[in-house]
């Protein structure tokens, strides 16, 4: 039988006590049971943790899982599963994928260390939550393979070539401008409603959703009350360039606002 140590998921606020019950039956990572740990002093916070495998969670087996996108998936949507659950009922801490200890006793240990910290943290986050805000350039690349040129253009082949090369970049550099100018006027726009804002790396590869190339990876921090007003906001500032894509995402919970633990190292202490 295989040994286990602790996911933690996140922490959270249960002032009313009836997390526990919401908890009840949903499945975690590796379809493990989650339950809370609670602090203390401060006995309204608790994380939430679960059972996992400890062959899967040891570093170097983790490092190979995280090239593995479908074992990677499978984590995500149970992580964030289990923090949407909380997020629905209370305010919460998201922890990063993948934050595993030893045994339960060592998340009591962290969260005693830090409980006045997460305590501070969660009041701060309360009646807030995080929209996604992306930018696409949708213009066609300068390396796109051009169309043939129409019979009666006069042009011979070489010309029309270099002629069609010359309108993608103008086209391309166009759209660009127009980026920049779409990322002020949201900039603007989310300044009215969003009290914090965290630029992320833009998404490339498999990572990126849907055509053109994101250019603007931003997280904002708003008011419960202002989300639709936000969302609206930010897509009429992106109107009217028709070689830029906005897209806003949410409302979520405040997975870039929160400031997680590192994992515990994998190991077992000495006896």
């Amino acid at each position: 039988m295989n040994e286990v140590v602790t996911y933690a998921y996140a922490v959270a606020l249960d002032a009313d006590g009836a997390l526990e019950e919401a908890l009840a039956g949903l499945p975690g990572v590796a379809d493990g049971p989650v339950h809370l740990i609670r602090a203390p002093r401060h006995r309204e916070v608790v994380v939430a943790v679960g059972p996992v495998p400890e062959p899967d969670f040891e570093e170097a087996a983790l490092r190979a899982h995280l090239e593995d996108l479908e074992w990677l998936e499978s984590v995500a949507r149970a992580h964030h599963r289990v923090i949407e659950t909380l997020a629905a009922r209370t305010t919460v801490l998201p922890l990063r994928l993948a934050t595993v200890y030893l045994d339960d006793e060592r998340v009591r240990q962290m969260l005693d260390a830090r409980q006045e910290a997460f305590a501070e943290r969660l009041s701060a986050l309360a009646a807030h939550t995080e929209w996604g805000v992306k930018i696409y350039v949708e213009a066609p690349a300068a390396t796109d393979r051009p169309a043939a040129p129409p019979a009666d253009t006069g042009l011979s082949p070489g010309r029309a070539y270099l002629s069609h090369r010359k309108a993608q970049r103008h086209a391309r550099d166009d759209a660009y401008r127009d980026a920049e100018e779409v990322a002020r006027r949201v900039e603007d726009a989310a300044r009215g409603h969003a009290v914090d804002r965290v630029q992320h790396r833009v998404q490339q590869g498999e990572l990126a959703r849907g055509p053109g190339e994101n250019v603007i990876n931003d997280a904002y921090l708003v008011p419960l009350e202002d989300g639709e007003n936000f969302r609206a906001d930010i897509l009429r500032a992106g109107e009217g360039r028709s070689g830029v894509r906005v897209e806003v995402t949410g409302p979520w919970a405040p997975y870039s606002f929160a400031t997680p633990p590192e994992a515990a190292p994998l190991k077992r202490a000495a006896p």
